[in-house]
């Protein structure tokens, strides 16, 4: 743990772990490790925080429709890091779909995130970390 902190340091980037701001619909997503990857799960939105019981309505998996929107994890297989991981996937509950993703520490406060339906076909999101 001590040398992966130090990396993050020498790299000048931060630590993944936190809570970050999407910009679409002022998502907030927990990124924590989960063993040797990372995952995240959706915290809260604008949608949600007007609608606290909505449901995943979206998701193309017709029996998790109903589901809590609140909670759901939307990354989970990536690996690497500290700065860069990849192979992982991205959930988007605006489409129900998910996506190849990596995910890059930009710097201490910023994330770039990247999903793909398959390349060249991806589209990039900037996050940043909550206060």
């Amino acid at each position: 743990m001590i040398a992966l902190i130090f990396a993050a340091a020498l790299s000048g980037h931060a630590d993944v772990a936190g809570l970050w701001r999407t910009p679409s619909k002022d998502g907030l997503v927990e990124i924590s490790h989960c063993g040797a990857s990372i995952c995240g799960r959706l915290v809260s939105s604008a949608n949600i925080k007007t609608h606290p019981g909505l449901k995943d309505a979206h998701n193309r998996d017709a029996s998790l429709r109903n589901r809590p929107l609140k909670g759901v994890m939307l990354l989970e297989g990536f690996s690497g890091g500290p700065s860069e991981w990849t192979g992982g996937r991205i959930y988007n509950p605006e489409d129900g779909g998910i996506y190849h993703a990596t995910v890059t520490v930009t710097g201490p406060r910023e994330l770039k995130l990247q999903g793909c339906i398959v390349a060249p076909f991806c589209k990039s999101q900037v996050w940043k970390r909550a206060p």
